[in-house]
This record gives C-alpha cells, structure tokens and sequence, in this order.
C-alpha cells in the first residue's frame, strides 16, 4: 500500500525494564520489529531520540517537527509514523498539526505497556499507525491508539494506565480500525497551517498557571517576571478566576504577553457567562478563550503563536487564528 517512515522518539513503546523502573532506550528498529506490518506497507526508520517523553523540549519538537517536514519533502513517502512517549504525545502531535500541510498523513502513536511485554498494546498500536499512514489522506495529523483514530486538535491522555489511553472529551474520534481497514467518520477542521519556525529563532518561554481557592496572581505575575512571552491561565469552570488574576492578565496583556483561557474542567468549552474575575473580565482583560483545548495543548497554541511573528500584534493574531477567536474590535467599538 505504500512506503512509510517511522520516526522513533522514544516513550512507553521503547521502553524496558532499568532495575527500579521502565526508560526508554529501545531503538526505533527494535519497535518496530514488535509489529506485524500491514500487506503492502514497506517501512524506513529514523532514531531522533530516546527519551521519555517528559524529558521533551521545545527544542526536541521542533526538530521533530522539521524531520517530519523533510522527510515529506520526498515525494516517494506515502506517510509518516511518530512513535512517542505518552505523556507529552498529545502536545507534540498538535505542534506538528498546526505547521501541517500536506495531504499524507503524519500518525502518532504509541504503548501503555514497555516493549518488552508478553501481550502489550505495543505491536496493535504501531500496526494500527502503519495501516492508517497507509491508507487515509487529508486528516491532518492523528493519534492512533486502540484502534481509535484521533484528531490530533483536541486529543489528551485520558487514562494513566488502560490501553485506551487517549480521547477528545469534548468530541468523537475522527475514525476507527479494524478488519483490516480505516473507516474515517469525519475530517477534523483545521486552521491554516503556519510556517516553520525560524531556525535562529530564540525558544519562547511559555509558562501554566493553575487557578484554585485561595488562589491569587502571584504566579501569573512570577512567570511574567521570569520572562513569559505566554501564559496559560486553566482556569474553574467555564473560564472563571478572581477580580486580581483579571488585573494581572490585562498588566501582562499591556506588554505584549499572550494569556490564553482554558479551563481544568476535562470537557466542554470556555464560554464568557461570569463576571467577578470569570471569563467575561478575563476576555476583557486580553485573554483569548482557546474553546475546547486543554491545558497542553493551549501552551502549544501559544507556542506557536509565539515563533509565528516578531511582533507583539502579530502574535495575538495568529493565536487568534489558531483556536478559532474572533479579531479583536477596532479601537472605540
């Protein structure tokens, strides 16, 4: 059915026993020598790392990022497989959806049980990826994983340790495997893709804040002290905080940092209903609700947005775009 490149980065699926726990240290051969491959499919591998996933940087992403778009630019490449870490899986895939814009698909996949494991999820999951890198065009970047297939916009670790260690709480998967083959159910939308980061580019720091009771702004304000370009406030229910954390985002906002909205509830989207420090003051203040995304995948939002421009107003722009906000009103409206 075509020719694939896995890309090996590390994770569960790499993993073997250390004496006082698992670590990755498989190479992407070995994984892959785990796996049946699908009628059809020939593969080419690439080591890129061997890490834990937890372990990854922003550096780390986007070189696999870049591998993944030179790896496309072979026209001989029917798709590409990501093995990879569960932890920061779903942050990863969403960086790479949003710089991606070619019809073959990238598919990220990967295990909840090491390598080495007599009847792990390791061989279903990568022949899983395989057969969909192989066979299904224009879905953008997806997770596959027991035998779901997953956007990559909207997709989180949901499970610690079951097999079905992945979902989007606020929608249905994109398709499913089985029988041998990959019924897509629908096609994500998906925003314009970005172009690659700058490779001289300094990496921007983008930092989490976690609203609580008893919570105030100090943390907000540490980490737009430290040097933030962005802040992700995960916020209570719809979007909501306190009067002071609205003040600090609209000080930090004033200085060109991007705060976006989320909230730690595990679904349904950020909607201004409260006032009192809720979303309707910290959207007022200059955060941008990110609608249905969670904590990690709004870091890479911002992220992204952050390398997209040099400029402060060029930046909220392309945030803007990424999760889908309106523009900004025009001064006096």
């Amino acid at each position: 059915m075509g020719r694939i490149v896995v890309v090996s980065t590390g994770g569960t699926i790499a993993s073997r026993w250390q004496g006082a726990g698992y670590a990755a240290e498989a190479h992407g051969s070995d994984v892959l020598a785990a796996a049946a491959l699908p009628e059809g499919v020939t593969t080419q591998v690439i080591d890129l790392f061997t890490l834990n996933s937890s372990r990854l940087t922003t550096a780390h992403q986007l070189t696999l990022l870049r591998t993944v778009h030179g790896v496309l630019a072979d026209p001989d490449v029917d798709g590409v497989v990501v093995t990879h870490g569960t932890d920061t899986l779903e942050e990863s895939a969403f960086l790479l959806d949003l710089h991606h814009h070619d019809p073959r698909p990238v598919v990220f996949t990967g295990a909840q049980q090491p390598l080495d494991t007599p009847d792990g999820d390791a061989a279903g999951n990568l022949h899983d990826a395989l057969l969909t890198a192989a066979t299904v065009r224009d879905l953008g970047v997806v997770v596959v994983f027991d035998r779901s297939v997953y956007a990559a916009r909207g997709t989180v670790k949901t499970q610690t340790l079951a097999a079905d260690a992945f979902g989007d709480p606020s929608g249905p998967p994109v398709g499913e495997v089985g029988f041998g083959r990959v019924r897509v159910r629908r096609r994500p939308e998906r925003p314009a893709a970005l172009g690659l980061p700058e490779l001289d580019s300094s990496l921007p720091r983008v930092d989490m804040v976690m609203h609580h009771c008893d919570a105030d702004a100090l943390m907000l304000e540490t980490a737009v002290e430290a040097g933030a370009q962005g802040v992700v406030l995960v916020a209570t229910g719809a979007g909501n905080a306190t009067p002071e954390v609205a003040e600090a985002v609209a000080r930090a906002t004033s200085r060109g940092v991007l705060v976006a909205l989320t909230t730690r509830v595990a679904a349904g989207p950020v909607t201004p209903l409260y006032t009192g420090g809720g979303a309707v003051d910290l959207i007022a203040a200059g955060a941008t609700p990110t609608g249905t995304l969670r904590a990690g995948q709004a870091r890479i939002a911002v992220l992204a947005a952050a390398m997209a421009s040099p400029e402060a107003a060029g930046r909220a722009e392309a945030l803007r775009r990424i999760l889908g906000a309106p523009a900004l009103a025009p001064a006096g409206h």
